[in-house]
């Protein structure tokens, strides 16, 4: 299985340079879907396959210098929009490749399926599952290749890293119902008529799909499915899911290179390291709770102090509930200038939008200490 990035006709957007890597990649598909047996279809296991293939070698080949060589001084929000553009278009030409194939037969034979074996595998569902496979490793890589680009670091090989990199690629929110995801990824003007077909039979043989593999597999048994529809609500899908992932991906990888790059600014300026987790924190729990920017912010800034100022407070890491006035206490026992906490302050209170009326209290209390006389 191809381990390159889909770069042909990146900027030029050659048509026939286009459909010649489509076509090739659909080749190498369909020769994993043949692979595949009826039960890993029917359970799931097909994503997990498809997932180890698709990321195990690409890994090893894209990362953040194989970007800095083909655009050399381009701005990451400039490369990451192109990519995302691109996946939509190949995922366009794709799901209109694999939609000259499809009837309303194709998605009755997925109840059908029977056997373990490869070869009791309908040469029907082989094409829609090269669509699917397409699709889903597209998604992956591109959700992959933002977090190199923003380097946001992913280590594939951990599973924390390798769900929060599906759950970006497809969209997936905890707790999320396959039947509601999937009616909103579909685009607005088509939804009033897959809502309508959504009662039909078409979809029961892929309840007993794990929810990942569920997922992908419903929202491409839909666009098969519905009759007179066809090659165009494919191309729609395909092109919308793509865009709809790449512009996730973009949002919630920008955001926590946005976070870091705020931890890296706050450790490298501070004159007291050791000072300024401890303000970090009780800014941060000022209003009794934490949200998932400030959760990121903290956990970033620890690993920071710890690897540019060998610092590591263990009481720190094992405080349940914050006393402010130890906190004061620290702070009024640190001689010279604290302009640097102060500053420090008042960005991580902002970390995660508007400062709130208790961080302001918590800020305007360290403002008078840290102004002293």
């Amino acid at each position: 299985m191809s381990k390159d990035p889909i770069d042909a006709a990146e900027d030029g957007g050659d048509d026939a340079a286009d459909r010649k890597v489509v076509e090739q990649e659909r080749v190498e598909l369909r020769e994993f879907i043949k692979g595949l047996s009826a039960d890993d279809i029917k359970s799931g296991a097909w994503f997990a396959k498809l997932s180890a293939e698709a990321m195990r070698s690409y890994t090893a080949k894209v990362d953040w210098q194989y970007f800095q060589e083909r655009y050399a001084g381009v701005p990451a929000d400039a490369v990451v929009d192109q990519r995302v553009k691109m996946a939509s278009r190949y995922a366009a030409l794709e799901g209109g490749l694999s939609a000259g194939a499809y009837t309303a037969a194709v998605a009755a034979t997925i109840g059908s399926l029977g056997g373990a074996s490869p070869a009791t595998v309908p040469a029907a569902v082989t094409t829609m599952m090269v669509d699917v496979a397409f699709v889903t490793r597209l998604q992956l890589r591109l959700a992959y290749d933002v977090s190199v680009l923003y380097r946001v670091p992913l280590d594939l090989s951990d599973p924390e890293d390798m769900w929060k990199l599906i759950r970006v690629a497809f969209t997936i929110r905890s707790g999320e119902a396959a039947r509601g995801g999937v009616v909103k990824a579909v685009p607005a003007v088509v939804r009033p008529v897959v809502k309508r077909y959504f009662s039909g039979s078409v979809l029961t043989a892929a309840r007993g799909l794990p929810v990942v593999g569920k997922h992908l597999l419903q929202r491409n048994v839909i666009k098969i499915g519905i009759p007179l529809v066809g090659v165009p609500l494919a191309v729609v899908v395909n092109r919308y899911t793509t865009l709809l992932a790449g512009r996730h991906a973009q949002a919630v990888f920008r955001n926590e290179a946005r976070v870091i790059e705020l931890a890296e600014g706050l450790s490298r300026r501070s004159r007291h390291p050791r000072l300024l987790l401890w303000v970090a924190w009780f800014v941060i729990r000022a209003d009794h709770k934490i949200t998932d920017d400030e959760a990121l912010l903290m956990r970033h800034l620890v690993r920071l102090v710890r690897e540019q100022h060998q610092v590591v407070d263990e009481q720190l890491a094992r405080l349940v509930d914050i006393d402010p006035a130890e906190v004061w206490e620290r702070i009024d026992a640190e001689p010279g200038d604290l302009s640097d906490l102060l500053d420090a302050a008042d960005r991580v209170a902002a970390v995660d939008g508007d400062i709130n009326k208790p961080e302001k209290a918590v800020i305007s209390e360290l403002r008078d200490r840290c102004c002293r006389v």
